[in-house]
């Protein structure tokens, strides 16, 4: 037998059988409907915008009187909220040009502390303010909430999401040019199991390769027993603290549920202007929290 005819023999001896192949190769779980564009890290976060923050007129309707007076945009908003946001995401700017960070964990220790306002004006300021395609993620299944913030309906979302079949057009509602909403859908028997799955592993990973930012609003620490699981699907972590509210015990339990390297900082929600001696309502220093 000659060295070619050799070779040939063993390529088909261990060749594979195509039907086979065929079936185990991966395809894309869900059909984003999202105008496709390369990602590119802008190198420097935008100027500062001229009058309103810069978002459509459509967008500001959506939202209720008293939402409204919550959110960051429109002529309602406080300026001052408006700055501390866009501080935020500037912080989210930067971990995305060192470390190409392309999803955000809104997560809080307790309910009721603003995790999702905080997560609803996160998107929007990436969104509007830095142009970024973002997609925003209602997590907390037990208790709902972006969809009544952005008055939308509710009958299917991330629930249905994770158990469509593959291929299956993703539920979220555009908003605006560059900003998309998933919300959480109808009741789940088992809402823990479903968002420490591998489809919400397999549905985060394909939405960071089509959105510039993914903000997940997740449940409050205290009731997500496998935050460390679904941490360990998202590249970083805000923590939420209430002002004068949340037990520190509370807080160090929900560091050491997500883990502090993954933890980008940690929001001051509620807090006292005069509260704040140096203007800032939120910390990224993670040795501040760890010494206290």
């Amino acid at each position: 037998m000659t060295r070619l005819s050799d070779a040939l023999a063993r390529a088909n001896k261990f060749k594979p059988d195509d039907d086979n192949a065929l079936q185990e190769r991966p395809s894309l779980a869900w059909n984003f409907d999202v105008p496709s564009q390369p990602f590119t890290a802008a190198a420097e976060p935008p100027g500062e915008l001229p009058g309103e923050f810069a978002t459509p007129r459509a967008l500001e309707t959506r939202f209720s009187d008293a939402d409204r007076l919550k959110v960051v945009m429109g002529p309602d908003a406080d300026p001052a909220v408006v700055e501390q946001y866009r501080r935020l995401a500037a912080v989210l700017h930067h971990a995305q040009r060192e470390r190409r960070a392309r999803s955000v964990m809104i997560a809080s220790a307790a309910p009721a502390e603003g995790k999702t306002l905080t997560s609803t004006n996160l998107a929007l300021t990436l969104s509007g303010s830095y142009k970024r395609r973002v997609l925003l993620v209602d997590a907390d299944l037990r208790r709902p909430g972006i969809h009544t913030i952005f008055n939308l309906p509710n009958a299917v979302g991330l629930v249905d999401a994770l158990t469509q079949p593959r291929g299956s057009r993703l539920p979220a509602q555009a908003v605006s040019p560059t900003l998309w909403v998933l919300t959480a859908g109808r009741p789940s028997p088992d809402p823990m199991g479903a968002l420490v799955s591998d489809a919400m592993k397999d549905l985060l990973t394909e939405a960071m390769e089509t959105f510039d930012w993914v903000v997940v609003d997740t449940p409050p620490l205290a009731i997500l027993s496998d935050a460390n699981l679904l941490a360990g699907m998202i590249d970083t972590a805000l923590l939420v603290v209430g002002a004068r509210s949340t037990p520190y015990p509370l807080v160090q339990r929900a560091i050491a549920a997500i883990g502090a390297p993954k933890i980008l900082g940690v929001v001051l929600n509620r807090a006292e202007r005069s509260e704040l001696s140096d203007g800032y309502a939120y910390s990224a220093d993670r040795e501040r929290y760890r010494a206290n």
